[in-house]
């Protein structure tokens, strides 16, 4: 899955809270939609669906003009797999010149009776801020405290976005392998936390995807164990 542009992209993306409320061209909204109907996902077999709708609902609201809305069915990984294209998504807005932001508590105004079940939104748009960043405000945790072991696609995996900005993964790097883990969440909320770690594993494995020729990713047979960590799985 290796993409060349997307690692600059990467290094300078950011997520896009104010919007202009103007209408895309109807080219460019096609592109969006185009795009929508060719993402690499992680599991193939797990069912999904990503919509373009102009309001959603929720606290922690963004208002845009767009939003797209990811739905799945439920199966083993099947949020790690919405975090991994979704986030497909956020790169190629980025690199169109649109804005865009993950929002974990915002939803469909309403359901379909026939629907696959809501997992996240995300917001996007022109935006009314400045679309990208220098490396150095990027606000994260240094390598030395989410990871061990040299490769430099732990980089990318650092600068991924996440829920509240937690970053609450951890990368064990060694033999060409990437072995990947999420903190257990504490209660209060732990569903909710716990829910959110899966979808941003998800999201930064996309960014370490976008670096990976012939990239896989399987379950060790194995699995060193990290107390307070889950494994769920390793980039070969």
């Amino acid at each position: 899955m290796a993409d060349l542009t997307i690692p600059n992209i990467i290094r300078k993306r950011k997520s896009i809270r104010r919007f202009e409320p103007s209408d895309l061209p109807i080219t460019e909204l096609d592109s969006v939609r185009e795009k929508t109907t060719r993402l690499t996902p992680l599991y193939p077999t797990i069912r999904y669906t990503v919509d373009i709708v102009r309001t959603t609902k929720g606290i922690f609201h963004v208002k845009a003009p767009y939003y797209l809305i990811f739905r799945s069915e439920t199966a083993p990984g099947y949020l790690e797999n919405i975090g991994f294209i979704g986030q497909q998504m956020d790169l190629f807005l980025s690199g169109t010149g649109l804005g865009s932001c993950w929002l974990g508590m915002a939803k469909p105004e309403k359901n379909e009776a026939d629907a696959l079940p809501f997992v996240i939104s995300m917001a996007f748009g022109k935006p009314a801020e400045p679309l990208y960043r220098p490396l150095a405000d990027f606000k994260r945790k240094p390598l030395a405290e989410i990871s061990e072991g040299d490769d430099k696609r732990l980089e990318s995996a650092r600068l991924a976005p996440s829920g509240m900005n937690a970053q609450n993964w951890y990368f064990i790097a060694e033999a060409g392998s990437i072995h990947c883990y999420r903190l257990t969440a504490s209660p209060p909320l732990r569903a909710m936390k716990d829910r959110m770690a899966c979808i941003d594993m998800g999201i930064a494995l996309c960014h370490i995807a976008a670096e990976t020729d012939g990239f896989t990713y399987t379950k060790a047979e194995r699995p060193r164990e990290r107390d307070r960590y889950e494994y769920m799985g390793t980039v070969q």
